[in-house]
């Protein structure tokens, strides 16, 4: 198996290639920029298997493939948080988290031996990843929201908001008022304009900004019941496969 490593840290390079070794895997290449890499796929047999960092030290790794045809395996390393990476979770794209665990390695490595060579070509357009992958502090997120009531139309503040939730096929804003008003957007379409450190999508149906938590309380099934300052119109918990990033969400 024919494996190399583009990582613009050069320890971090090495520290990956040593635990490598300990699989038996030589990486048998190093490469630390995205010139150098393209430079590198003209002029060489493509190998079995890529570790690529996302962001190399001129530019996002993604330009490689804008110039050059790759048909490796990749698995992406990243220092990314969580937020960014639901790009990749959709599209199925093996990834690991910096810094690097060796038993997750051994995962990674595994599943990629395991997969036919045809199912792990990268033919994806990653527009929609790089757009997830802009610096938090420069992403623009909803600062208010405009709700129909009557013939009029109101501005609420996104700070002025409890929770979103899912009821009867619509979906709800409910302020700190105790107010209740109808929106055009679905839950899934609301995740990517929330500021992901204020609001949190515990379960299907509901989304939770952290100021209004008054409490929290163990329920069944390793679940969590949330109480909000006004909300108390239904009970809202914490789906029970969301409670550990629920936990790490509140850190």
């Amino acid at each position: 198996m024919r494996v190399i490593i583009i990582e613009d840290e050069k320890p971090s390079a090495r520290r990956l290639q040593r635990m490598l070794d300990k699989l038996g895997i030589e990486a048998e290449t190093m490469l630390h920029s995205v010139e150098e890499s393209i430079q590198w796929f003209q002029e060489n047999k493509h190998p079995d298997l890529i570790f690529l960092d996302i962001q190399l030290s001129d530019g996002l790794s993604f330009e490689i493939f804008e110039t050059v045809n790759i048909k490796s395996a990749i698995i992406f390393t990243t220092a990314y948080d969580e937020y960014a990476l639901q790009a990749f979770k959709l599209n199925s794209i093996d990834y690991l988290l910096k810094p690097i665990d060796s038993e997750e390695l051994k995962s990674a490595v595994e599943q990629f031996q395991e997969n036919s060579p045809e199912k792990q070509a990268v033919t994806l357009d990653f527009s929609d990843i790089k757009k997830l992958l802009v610096n938090p502090i420069d992403r623009e997120y909803k600062k208010r929201f405009s709700v129909k009531v009557g013939q009029h139309l109101k501005l609420i503040n996104v700070d002025e908001i409890e929770c979103f939730y899912s009821e009867n096929k619509g979906t709800y804003l409910h302020t700190s008022e105790g107010r209740n008003y109808l929106l055009d957007k679905t839950l899934e379409q609301l995740e990517d304009e929330l500021e992901p450190h204020t609001f949190f999508r515990i379960n299907r149906k509901f989304s939770v900004n952290i100021n209004a938590i008054k409490d929290m309380v163990s329920y069944t099934n390793s679940r969590l019941q949330i109480k909000l300052n006004s909300y108390n119109e239904q009970d809202v918990i914490v789906a029970r496969e969301r409670v550990k990033d629920f936990k790490t969400w509140l850190e």
